[in-house]
């Protein structure tokens, strides 16, 4: 037609051919090399219902790919060094993951090596257009465990309000919540925890494929997200008011009936309708402009794919030759003797007992002083962490799976300690102090640097023996058990020595 723009023409298949058979054995070699936490992130995908929407990622990731193929036919990919950069990124991250034990650093920098092959053997223009489905990759990462605990409370705090608002009497201690009708936990799978994961997800998808503007889609997120944790906190004050306006069989039938995907479905498709209206891309709009995408410069392909090999495979070459092993341990840790407080053979009740899989020993032991203030204390030693066999993971420490014992809430604790409340059968409630110390370190109740301690040691190849101190009491009318662990604690002294005796590292 006369007056139209000349359109630059497609390029060859032959030259997309050569680089995306680089790409395809660069990808194969790190999903081969490092398959176990491929299978072990899937495993999480197909297990864990917080985390069943990345299942559907990959075949978004292919979707919204397969959506930009007309503008990508008209770029010419090229094998681009400075794209190792990000690779070696990727690496050095499952270096520090794998030391760490820190599965979601591992499968994060799966991501990354995986996008660092694309920038480098595709070139930055193709990288460029691919940028939206390249970053929303990160969402086959299982993450986001850190924010259960706290919209655990959210949502109690929640259900606390809306039954203040219908006259129901309720007291709430931690993410337990009690009413005349029944004793109600807001459980972890209730947390609503999945639904702003998979909200976050979902949400960003629809920012990409509806919208144009950074404001609107800024806007489209906050509501999307303060519309699942409304309504999943209105979804649990609904199961408490169930229970006390009929029994508590009926609120779980209820419960049954609106929780799970149905319900979050529900939440999309009244975000969804909400959002309708301000919608502005137009269907048929480019993704991106392969004018504005041009590179110029060039590197060898072959240079390139072998640098990108070379960055894969030292990553778990150094891992290997530096990990130390294990030095082994005393024995059995010997409880203290501690001025003031004499042993008691009299068990706890119900029993607790800290989870620690793959601990070398587990000691622990009853106290009592003549006040009548009891403790007990639990240490745990290992002389090495492995994966498996950690200090501090998920389903380890003071109430584990399986245990008998929920976390309810955070309690004090020393500056140098962690201090959380849990709740076990009969509605009893426990304090529990926790010390962790790595090698010679201090003690530390910080999962974050308990992971960096035991990162340097096994990437340094130093002292990798590890131990967990935790005091705990039980909740007694009239007997605080906050008062209790200070006394025995100001007695006991310095944590660090009995740390150094127990792993004998002095």
């Amino acid at each position: 037609m006369e007056g139209a723009l000349p359109m630059r023409p497609e390029v060859k298949l032959s030259g997309w051919r050569g680089h995306l058979t680089a790409f395809a054995i660069i990808a194969g070699t790190i999903l081969a090399l490092f398959h176990r936490d491929l299978l072990g992130m899937m495993a999480i995908w197909w297990n864990a219902s917080t985390y069943g929407h990345c299942l559907f990622v990959p075949f978004l990731v292919a979707w919204l790919v397969q959506q930009r193929l007309p503008g990508l036919r008209r770029l010419e990919p090229c094998a681009w060094a400075p794209g190792l950069v990000w690779l070696g990124l990727g690496a050095f991250a499952w270096m520090l993951g794998a030391a760490a034990g820190v599965a979601v650093l591992r499968h994060g920098a799966l991501i990354l090596m995986l996008q660092g092959s694309v920038i480098a053997l595709l070139g930055p223009a193709v990288a460029r257009a691919l940028l939206f489905p390249l970053f929303y990759a990160f969402f086959m990462v299982p993450f986001g465990e850190e924010i259960v605990a706290p919209l655990q409370l959210v949502t109690a705090h929640i259900s606390m309000i809306l039954l203040g608002l219908t006259g129901i009497p309720a007291q709430m201690q931690g993410i337990f919540i009690t009413t005349p009708n029944g004793y109600f936990e807001v459980a972890e799978a209730c947390s609503g925890a999945k639904f702003v994961i998979a909200m976050t997800a979902y949400g960003l998808l629809v920012c990409n494929v509806c919208f144009t503007s950074w404001k609107r889609r800024v806007a489209f997120m906050i509501g999307a997200l303060s519309l699942s944790i409304l309504a999943n906190g209105v979804r649990a004050f609904a199961t408490i008011f169930v229970a006390e306006v009929t029994t508590i069989d009926a609120a779980a039938g209820f419960d049954h009936v609106v929780y799970g995907w149905l319900f979050f479905a529900v939440i999309m498709i009244v975000v969804m309708a909400m959002a309708w209206p301000f919608f502005d891309r137009q269907p048929g709009d480019p993704w991106f402009d392969p004018e504005h995408l041009r590179h110029e410069g060039h590197s060898s392909p072959g240079a390139v794919a072998g640098g990108a090999l070379a960055m894969i495979v030292a990553a778990p070459l150094w891992l290997a030759a530096s990990a130390a092993v294990g030095q082994p341990l005393p024995g059995a840790p010997a409880m203290p003797e501690v001025e003031g407080w004499v042993r008691s053979d009299e068990p706890p009740l119900p029993l607790w007992r800290p989870r620690f899989d793959g601990a070398d020993y587990l000691a622990m032991a009853r106290y009592r002083n003549a006040e009548g203030q009891v403790v007990d204390l639990a240490i745990a030693t290992f002389d090495r962490q492995d994966e498996g066999r950690e200090l501090v993971g998920f389903g380890q420490g003071a109430a584990g799976t399986d245990s008998g014992w929920t976390w309810s809430q955070p309690a004090a604790a020393p500056e140098n300690a962690r201090g959380e409340q849990i709740t076990g059968p009969g509605r009893l409630v426990r304090h529990v102090v926790s010390f962790y110390a790595v090698g010679k370190g201090q003690p530390t109740g910080s999962a974050h640097l308990v992971k960096l301690e035991t990162m340097k040691a096994r990437l340094l190849g130093t002292d990798q023996r590890a131990a967990a101190i935790m005091v705990s009491a039980e909740e007694r009318a009239g007997r605080p058990s906050d008062a209790a662990i200070a006394a025995f604690l100001h007695d006991l002294g310095d944590v660090k020595d009995l740390a150094d005796r127990s792993l004998r590292t002095r």
